[in-house]
Order: structure tokens, then C-alpha cells, then sequence
């Protein structure tokens, strides 16, 4: 079998997106029934975090157990790997102990040198760069909602030019919804991803407004607006990002049976009002729910 690794959408084909995200959906169906399978039995796949995280350990160490390996958890800070050990050497040493590894780091640089030196699968658990285990869940999110064509879904990013928004504007180029981003000045996407995704044909309008982008569109999602790592600029940000809060007016000017997504965790009175993060057309349960299922449908692909 070739080796592959997920670092981004564009990892995988059209073709290969919707399949995975079929399984993933059946995968959702089997779950808690004898006919469940367990594809990775007696396998171990390693979870690295440099990140804190709630949603991506949880969903991967249950999923891994789930799908028959064992999960093994570690914290970088407490491992050779936060005392200045060589990422070349930690991916060769995890290739002889483990079937696959899933890495939450800061730059998206450290993940490819490890990618790089790795003879297993490795998986983005978040990376500054991308977060593509996110928006496997969003588009089965999306497509429980809308059903199985994605495009002919229209999107609305609102607010930072983040890692998501990158991972949004990857993903209008593999699966061909139509997006539009609106992004405060000096928060806007990075160019060469957004011409990249042009560049395979992607549909994608960057405006000055929310109101704008969310205009007739069926998916409206944002995140906070300081990530981690960015806790110092959260007042300046707050200023910039003042005009970008999706509320019930944002709602309004969407399609009438829109929803709404976010990737967790969120500021209510922030980027989201609570009356939309807790209304009827919030998805968000549901959406960091199929982290789950996309994950386990993503590992056995990758190693079984």
C-alpha cells in the first residue's frame, strides 16, 4: 500500500473526499452495534500534541479505540521532542513503534519535516497553517443538512483569515461549493493559498462586509478571534473584528434553512451571539459530534 499522509484537503481527490466522508457516515450508523468494524486491530497509533486541545484528543483517542488500536497520547512538553530532540528523529522512532501518527503542532512546517521523515501515515491535528480534520466534520455537517452534493452549497467564512479560513478555501477547490470570505483589513487569507485554490477552479469571492458574504448563502461559520497563540493581540483584535460578530441580522440575509458552524471553542457576545450558537439553525453539536466519525473513516483509510 502507498504511503500517504492527510496534511491538508487537497491530500485527497473529489472522488476520494466523498467517499471518505460516506464511510464516515456509515461508520456513524454501525457505531455501538456488533457489525461496527475493527479495522486497526492490534495497531497503535500515537497522538502528538505542542497544542492544548479538548475536541482533537478526545475524538482520536476514542475513535483509534473504537476502530480496535490503542491510542497512545503525548504531551510534548513532557516528552524528548519539548527538550529540542530533532523532529527528523522523533518521526523515526515513531515509525518503529506505532502504525500512524497524528501531530497538533504550531508551524505547519514541523508537521511536513515530519511527514517527511516518517514511513507511517501521519495526520494534521491543527497546524497554524491548516486544520483539516476540522472541515472533514464540517462537510458532514454540511451534507446531513443539505445532502450528499456539495456543490451546490454556498459558504460564508466570517472573520480571521485563520487556518480554518485557509482550510475552508482548500476544501472550495476539492469538493466545488462556492465561498465567499469576509475578513477585517490585515486579517485576510494568505494570497497564495487563495490563488492556489483559484488557480484548480475554485469559487471563491473575498468581500469587505459580513453582510455581504452571507448573503443567500446556506453556510455561515466563523471562529474566535485571538487562536492560541494569540492571546496578546486579543484587545487589538476586538477592535478590528468589532463589525464581524455573527448575530441574528447576519442570520437573516442568509437562506432561509441556513446553518451555522464553528469549530469550538467559542466566545459568545464575541464572534457569535449566543442566540445563534444556541438557536434552532446552530449545527454545532452535531459538527464537533462527526469529529468522530470522519477521523475513524480518515485512520482507516490511511492504515488499514
Amino acid at each position: 500500500m502507498t504511503l500517504r499522509h492527510f496534511l491538508t484537503i487537497s491530500d485527497f481527490t473529489h472522488d476520494e473526499l466523498i467517499q471518505l466522508l460516506d464511510r464516515a457516515s456509515a461508520l456513524k450508523a454501525l457505531r455501538g452495534t456488533s457489525e461496527h468494524p475493527k479495522p486497526l486491530d492490534g495497531k497503535s497509533i500515537a497522538i502528538v500534541f505542542e497544542k492544548a486541545s479538548t475536541r482533537t484528543r478526545l475524538s482520536f483517542e476514542v475513535g483509534i479505540h473504537e476502530l480496535g488500536a490503542l491510542p497512545v497520547t503525548l504531551i510534548s512538553k513532557d516528552t524528548q521532542l519539548g527538550r529540542g530532540e530533532p523532529i527528523e528523529d522523533t518521526a523515526r522512532m515513531l515509525s518503529g513503534y506505532v502504525h500512524g501518527v497524528v501531530y497538533r503542532t504550531f508551524g505547519h512546517d514541523r508537521l511536513e519535516r515530519l511527514a517527511q521523515s516518517s514511513t507511517i501515515p501521519v495526520v494534521n491535528g491543527l497546524s497554524d497553517r491548516f486544520h483539516p480534520c476540522q472541515l472533514l466534520a464540517d462537510l458532514m455537517t454540511v451534507r446531513q443538512s443539505f445532502g450528499p452534493s456539495l456543490k451546490d452549497v454556498r459558504v460564508a467564512w466570517i472573520g480571521d483569515g485563520n487556518n480554518m479560513a485557509h482550510s475552508w478555501i482548500v476544501s472550495a477547490a476539492v469538493a466545488g461549493f462556492e465561498l465567499a470570505l469576509a475578513c477585517p483589513s490585515g486579517y485576510q487569507p494568505d494570497a497564495k493559498i487563495l490563488a492556489d485554490a483559484r488557480a484548480r477552479g475554485a469559487n471563491i469571492r473575498l468581500v469587505e462586509r459580513p453582510e455581504e458574504a452571507a448573503e443567500g448563502v446556506r453556510v455561515i461559520t466563523t471562529d474566535v478571534w485571538a487562536s492560541m497563540g494569540q492571546e496578546g493581540e486579543a484587545k487589538e483584535r476586538q477592535d478590528a473584528f468589532s463589525g464581524f460578530v455573527v448575530d441574528d441580522g447576519i442570520m437573516e440575509r442568509a437562506d432561509s434553512d441556513a446553518i451555522f458552524l464553528h469549530c469550538l471553542p467559542a466566545h459568545r457576545g464575541e464572534e457569535v451571539s449566543a442566540s445563534v450558537i444556541d438557536g434552532v439553525q446552530s449545527r454545532v453539536w452535531d459538527e464537533a459530534e462527526n469529529r468522530l466519525h470522519t477521523q475513524k473513516a480518515l485512520l482507516e483509510w490511511l492504515i488499514a
